[in-house]
């Protein structure tokens, strides 16, 4: 059996989009170099994601982004309780 995970996950300033499988991340946005990387060490199969993995990536942050903007104006009137 295989564990695999796609983390994505923002903030206003900072975003994630990753791919992991059995701990080992396969497959990251670099969203400071505005590409994907890839970095399975030499001695695997490696394992190559499509051209448009990283333009998904950014379009999932805009969704994020933009999911996280809603969340905090239906939270805003929300009391916090001791």
């Amino acid at each position: 059996l295989h564990v695999d995970r796609q983390v994505n996950g923002c903030s206003d300033h900072e975003g994630e989009e990753a791919y992991n499988l059995d701990g080992e991340e396969l497959w990251f946005a670099d969203f400071i170099k505005k590409e994907g990387v890839e970095p399975q060490p030499p001695f695997i199969d490696h394992i190559t994601y499509v051209d448009e993995a990283y333009q998904t990536a950014e379009a999932n942050q805009q969704t994020c982004k933009s999911n996280l903007d809603v969340a905090r104006r239906a939270m805003k009137d929300f009391k916090i309780e001791d």
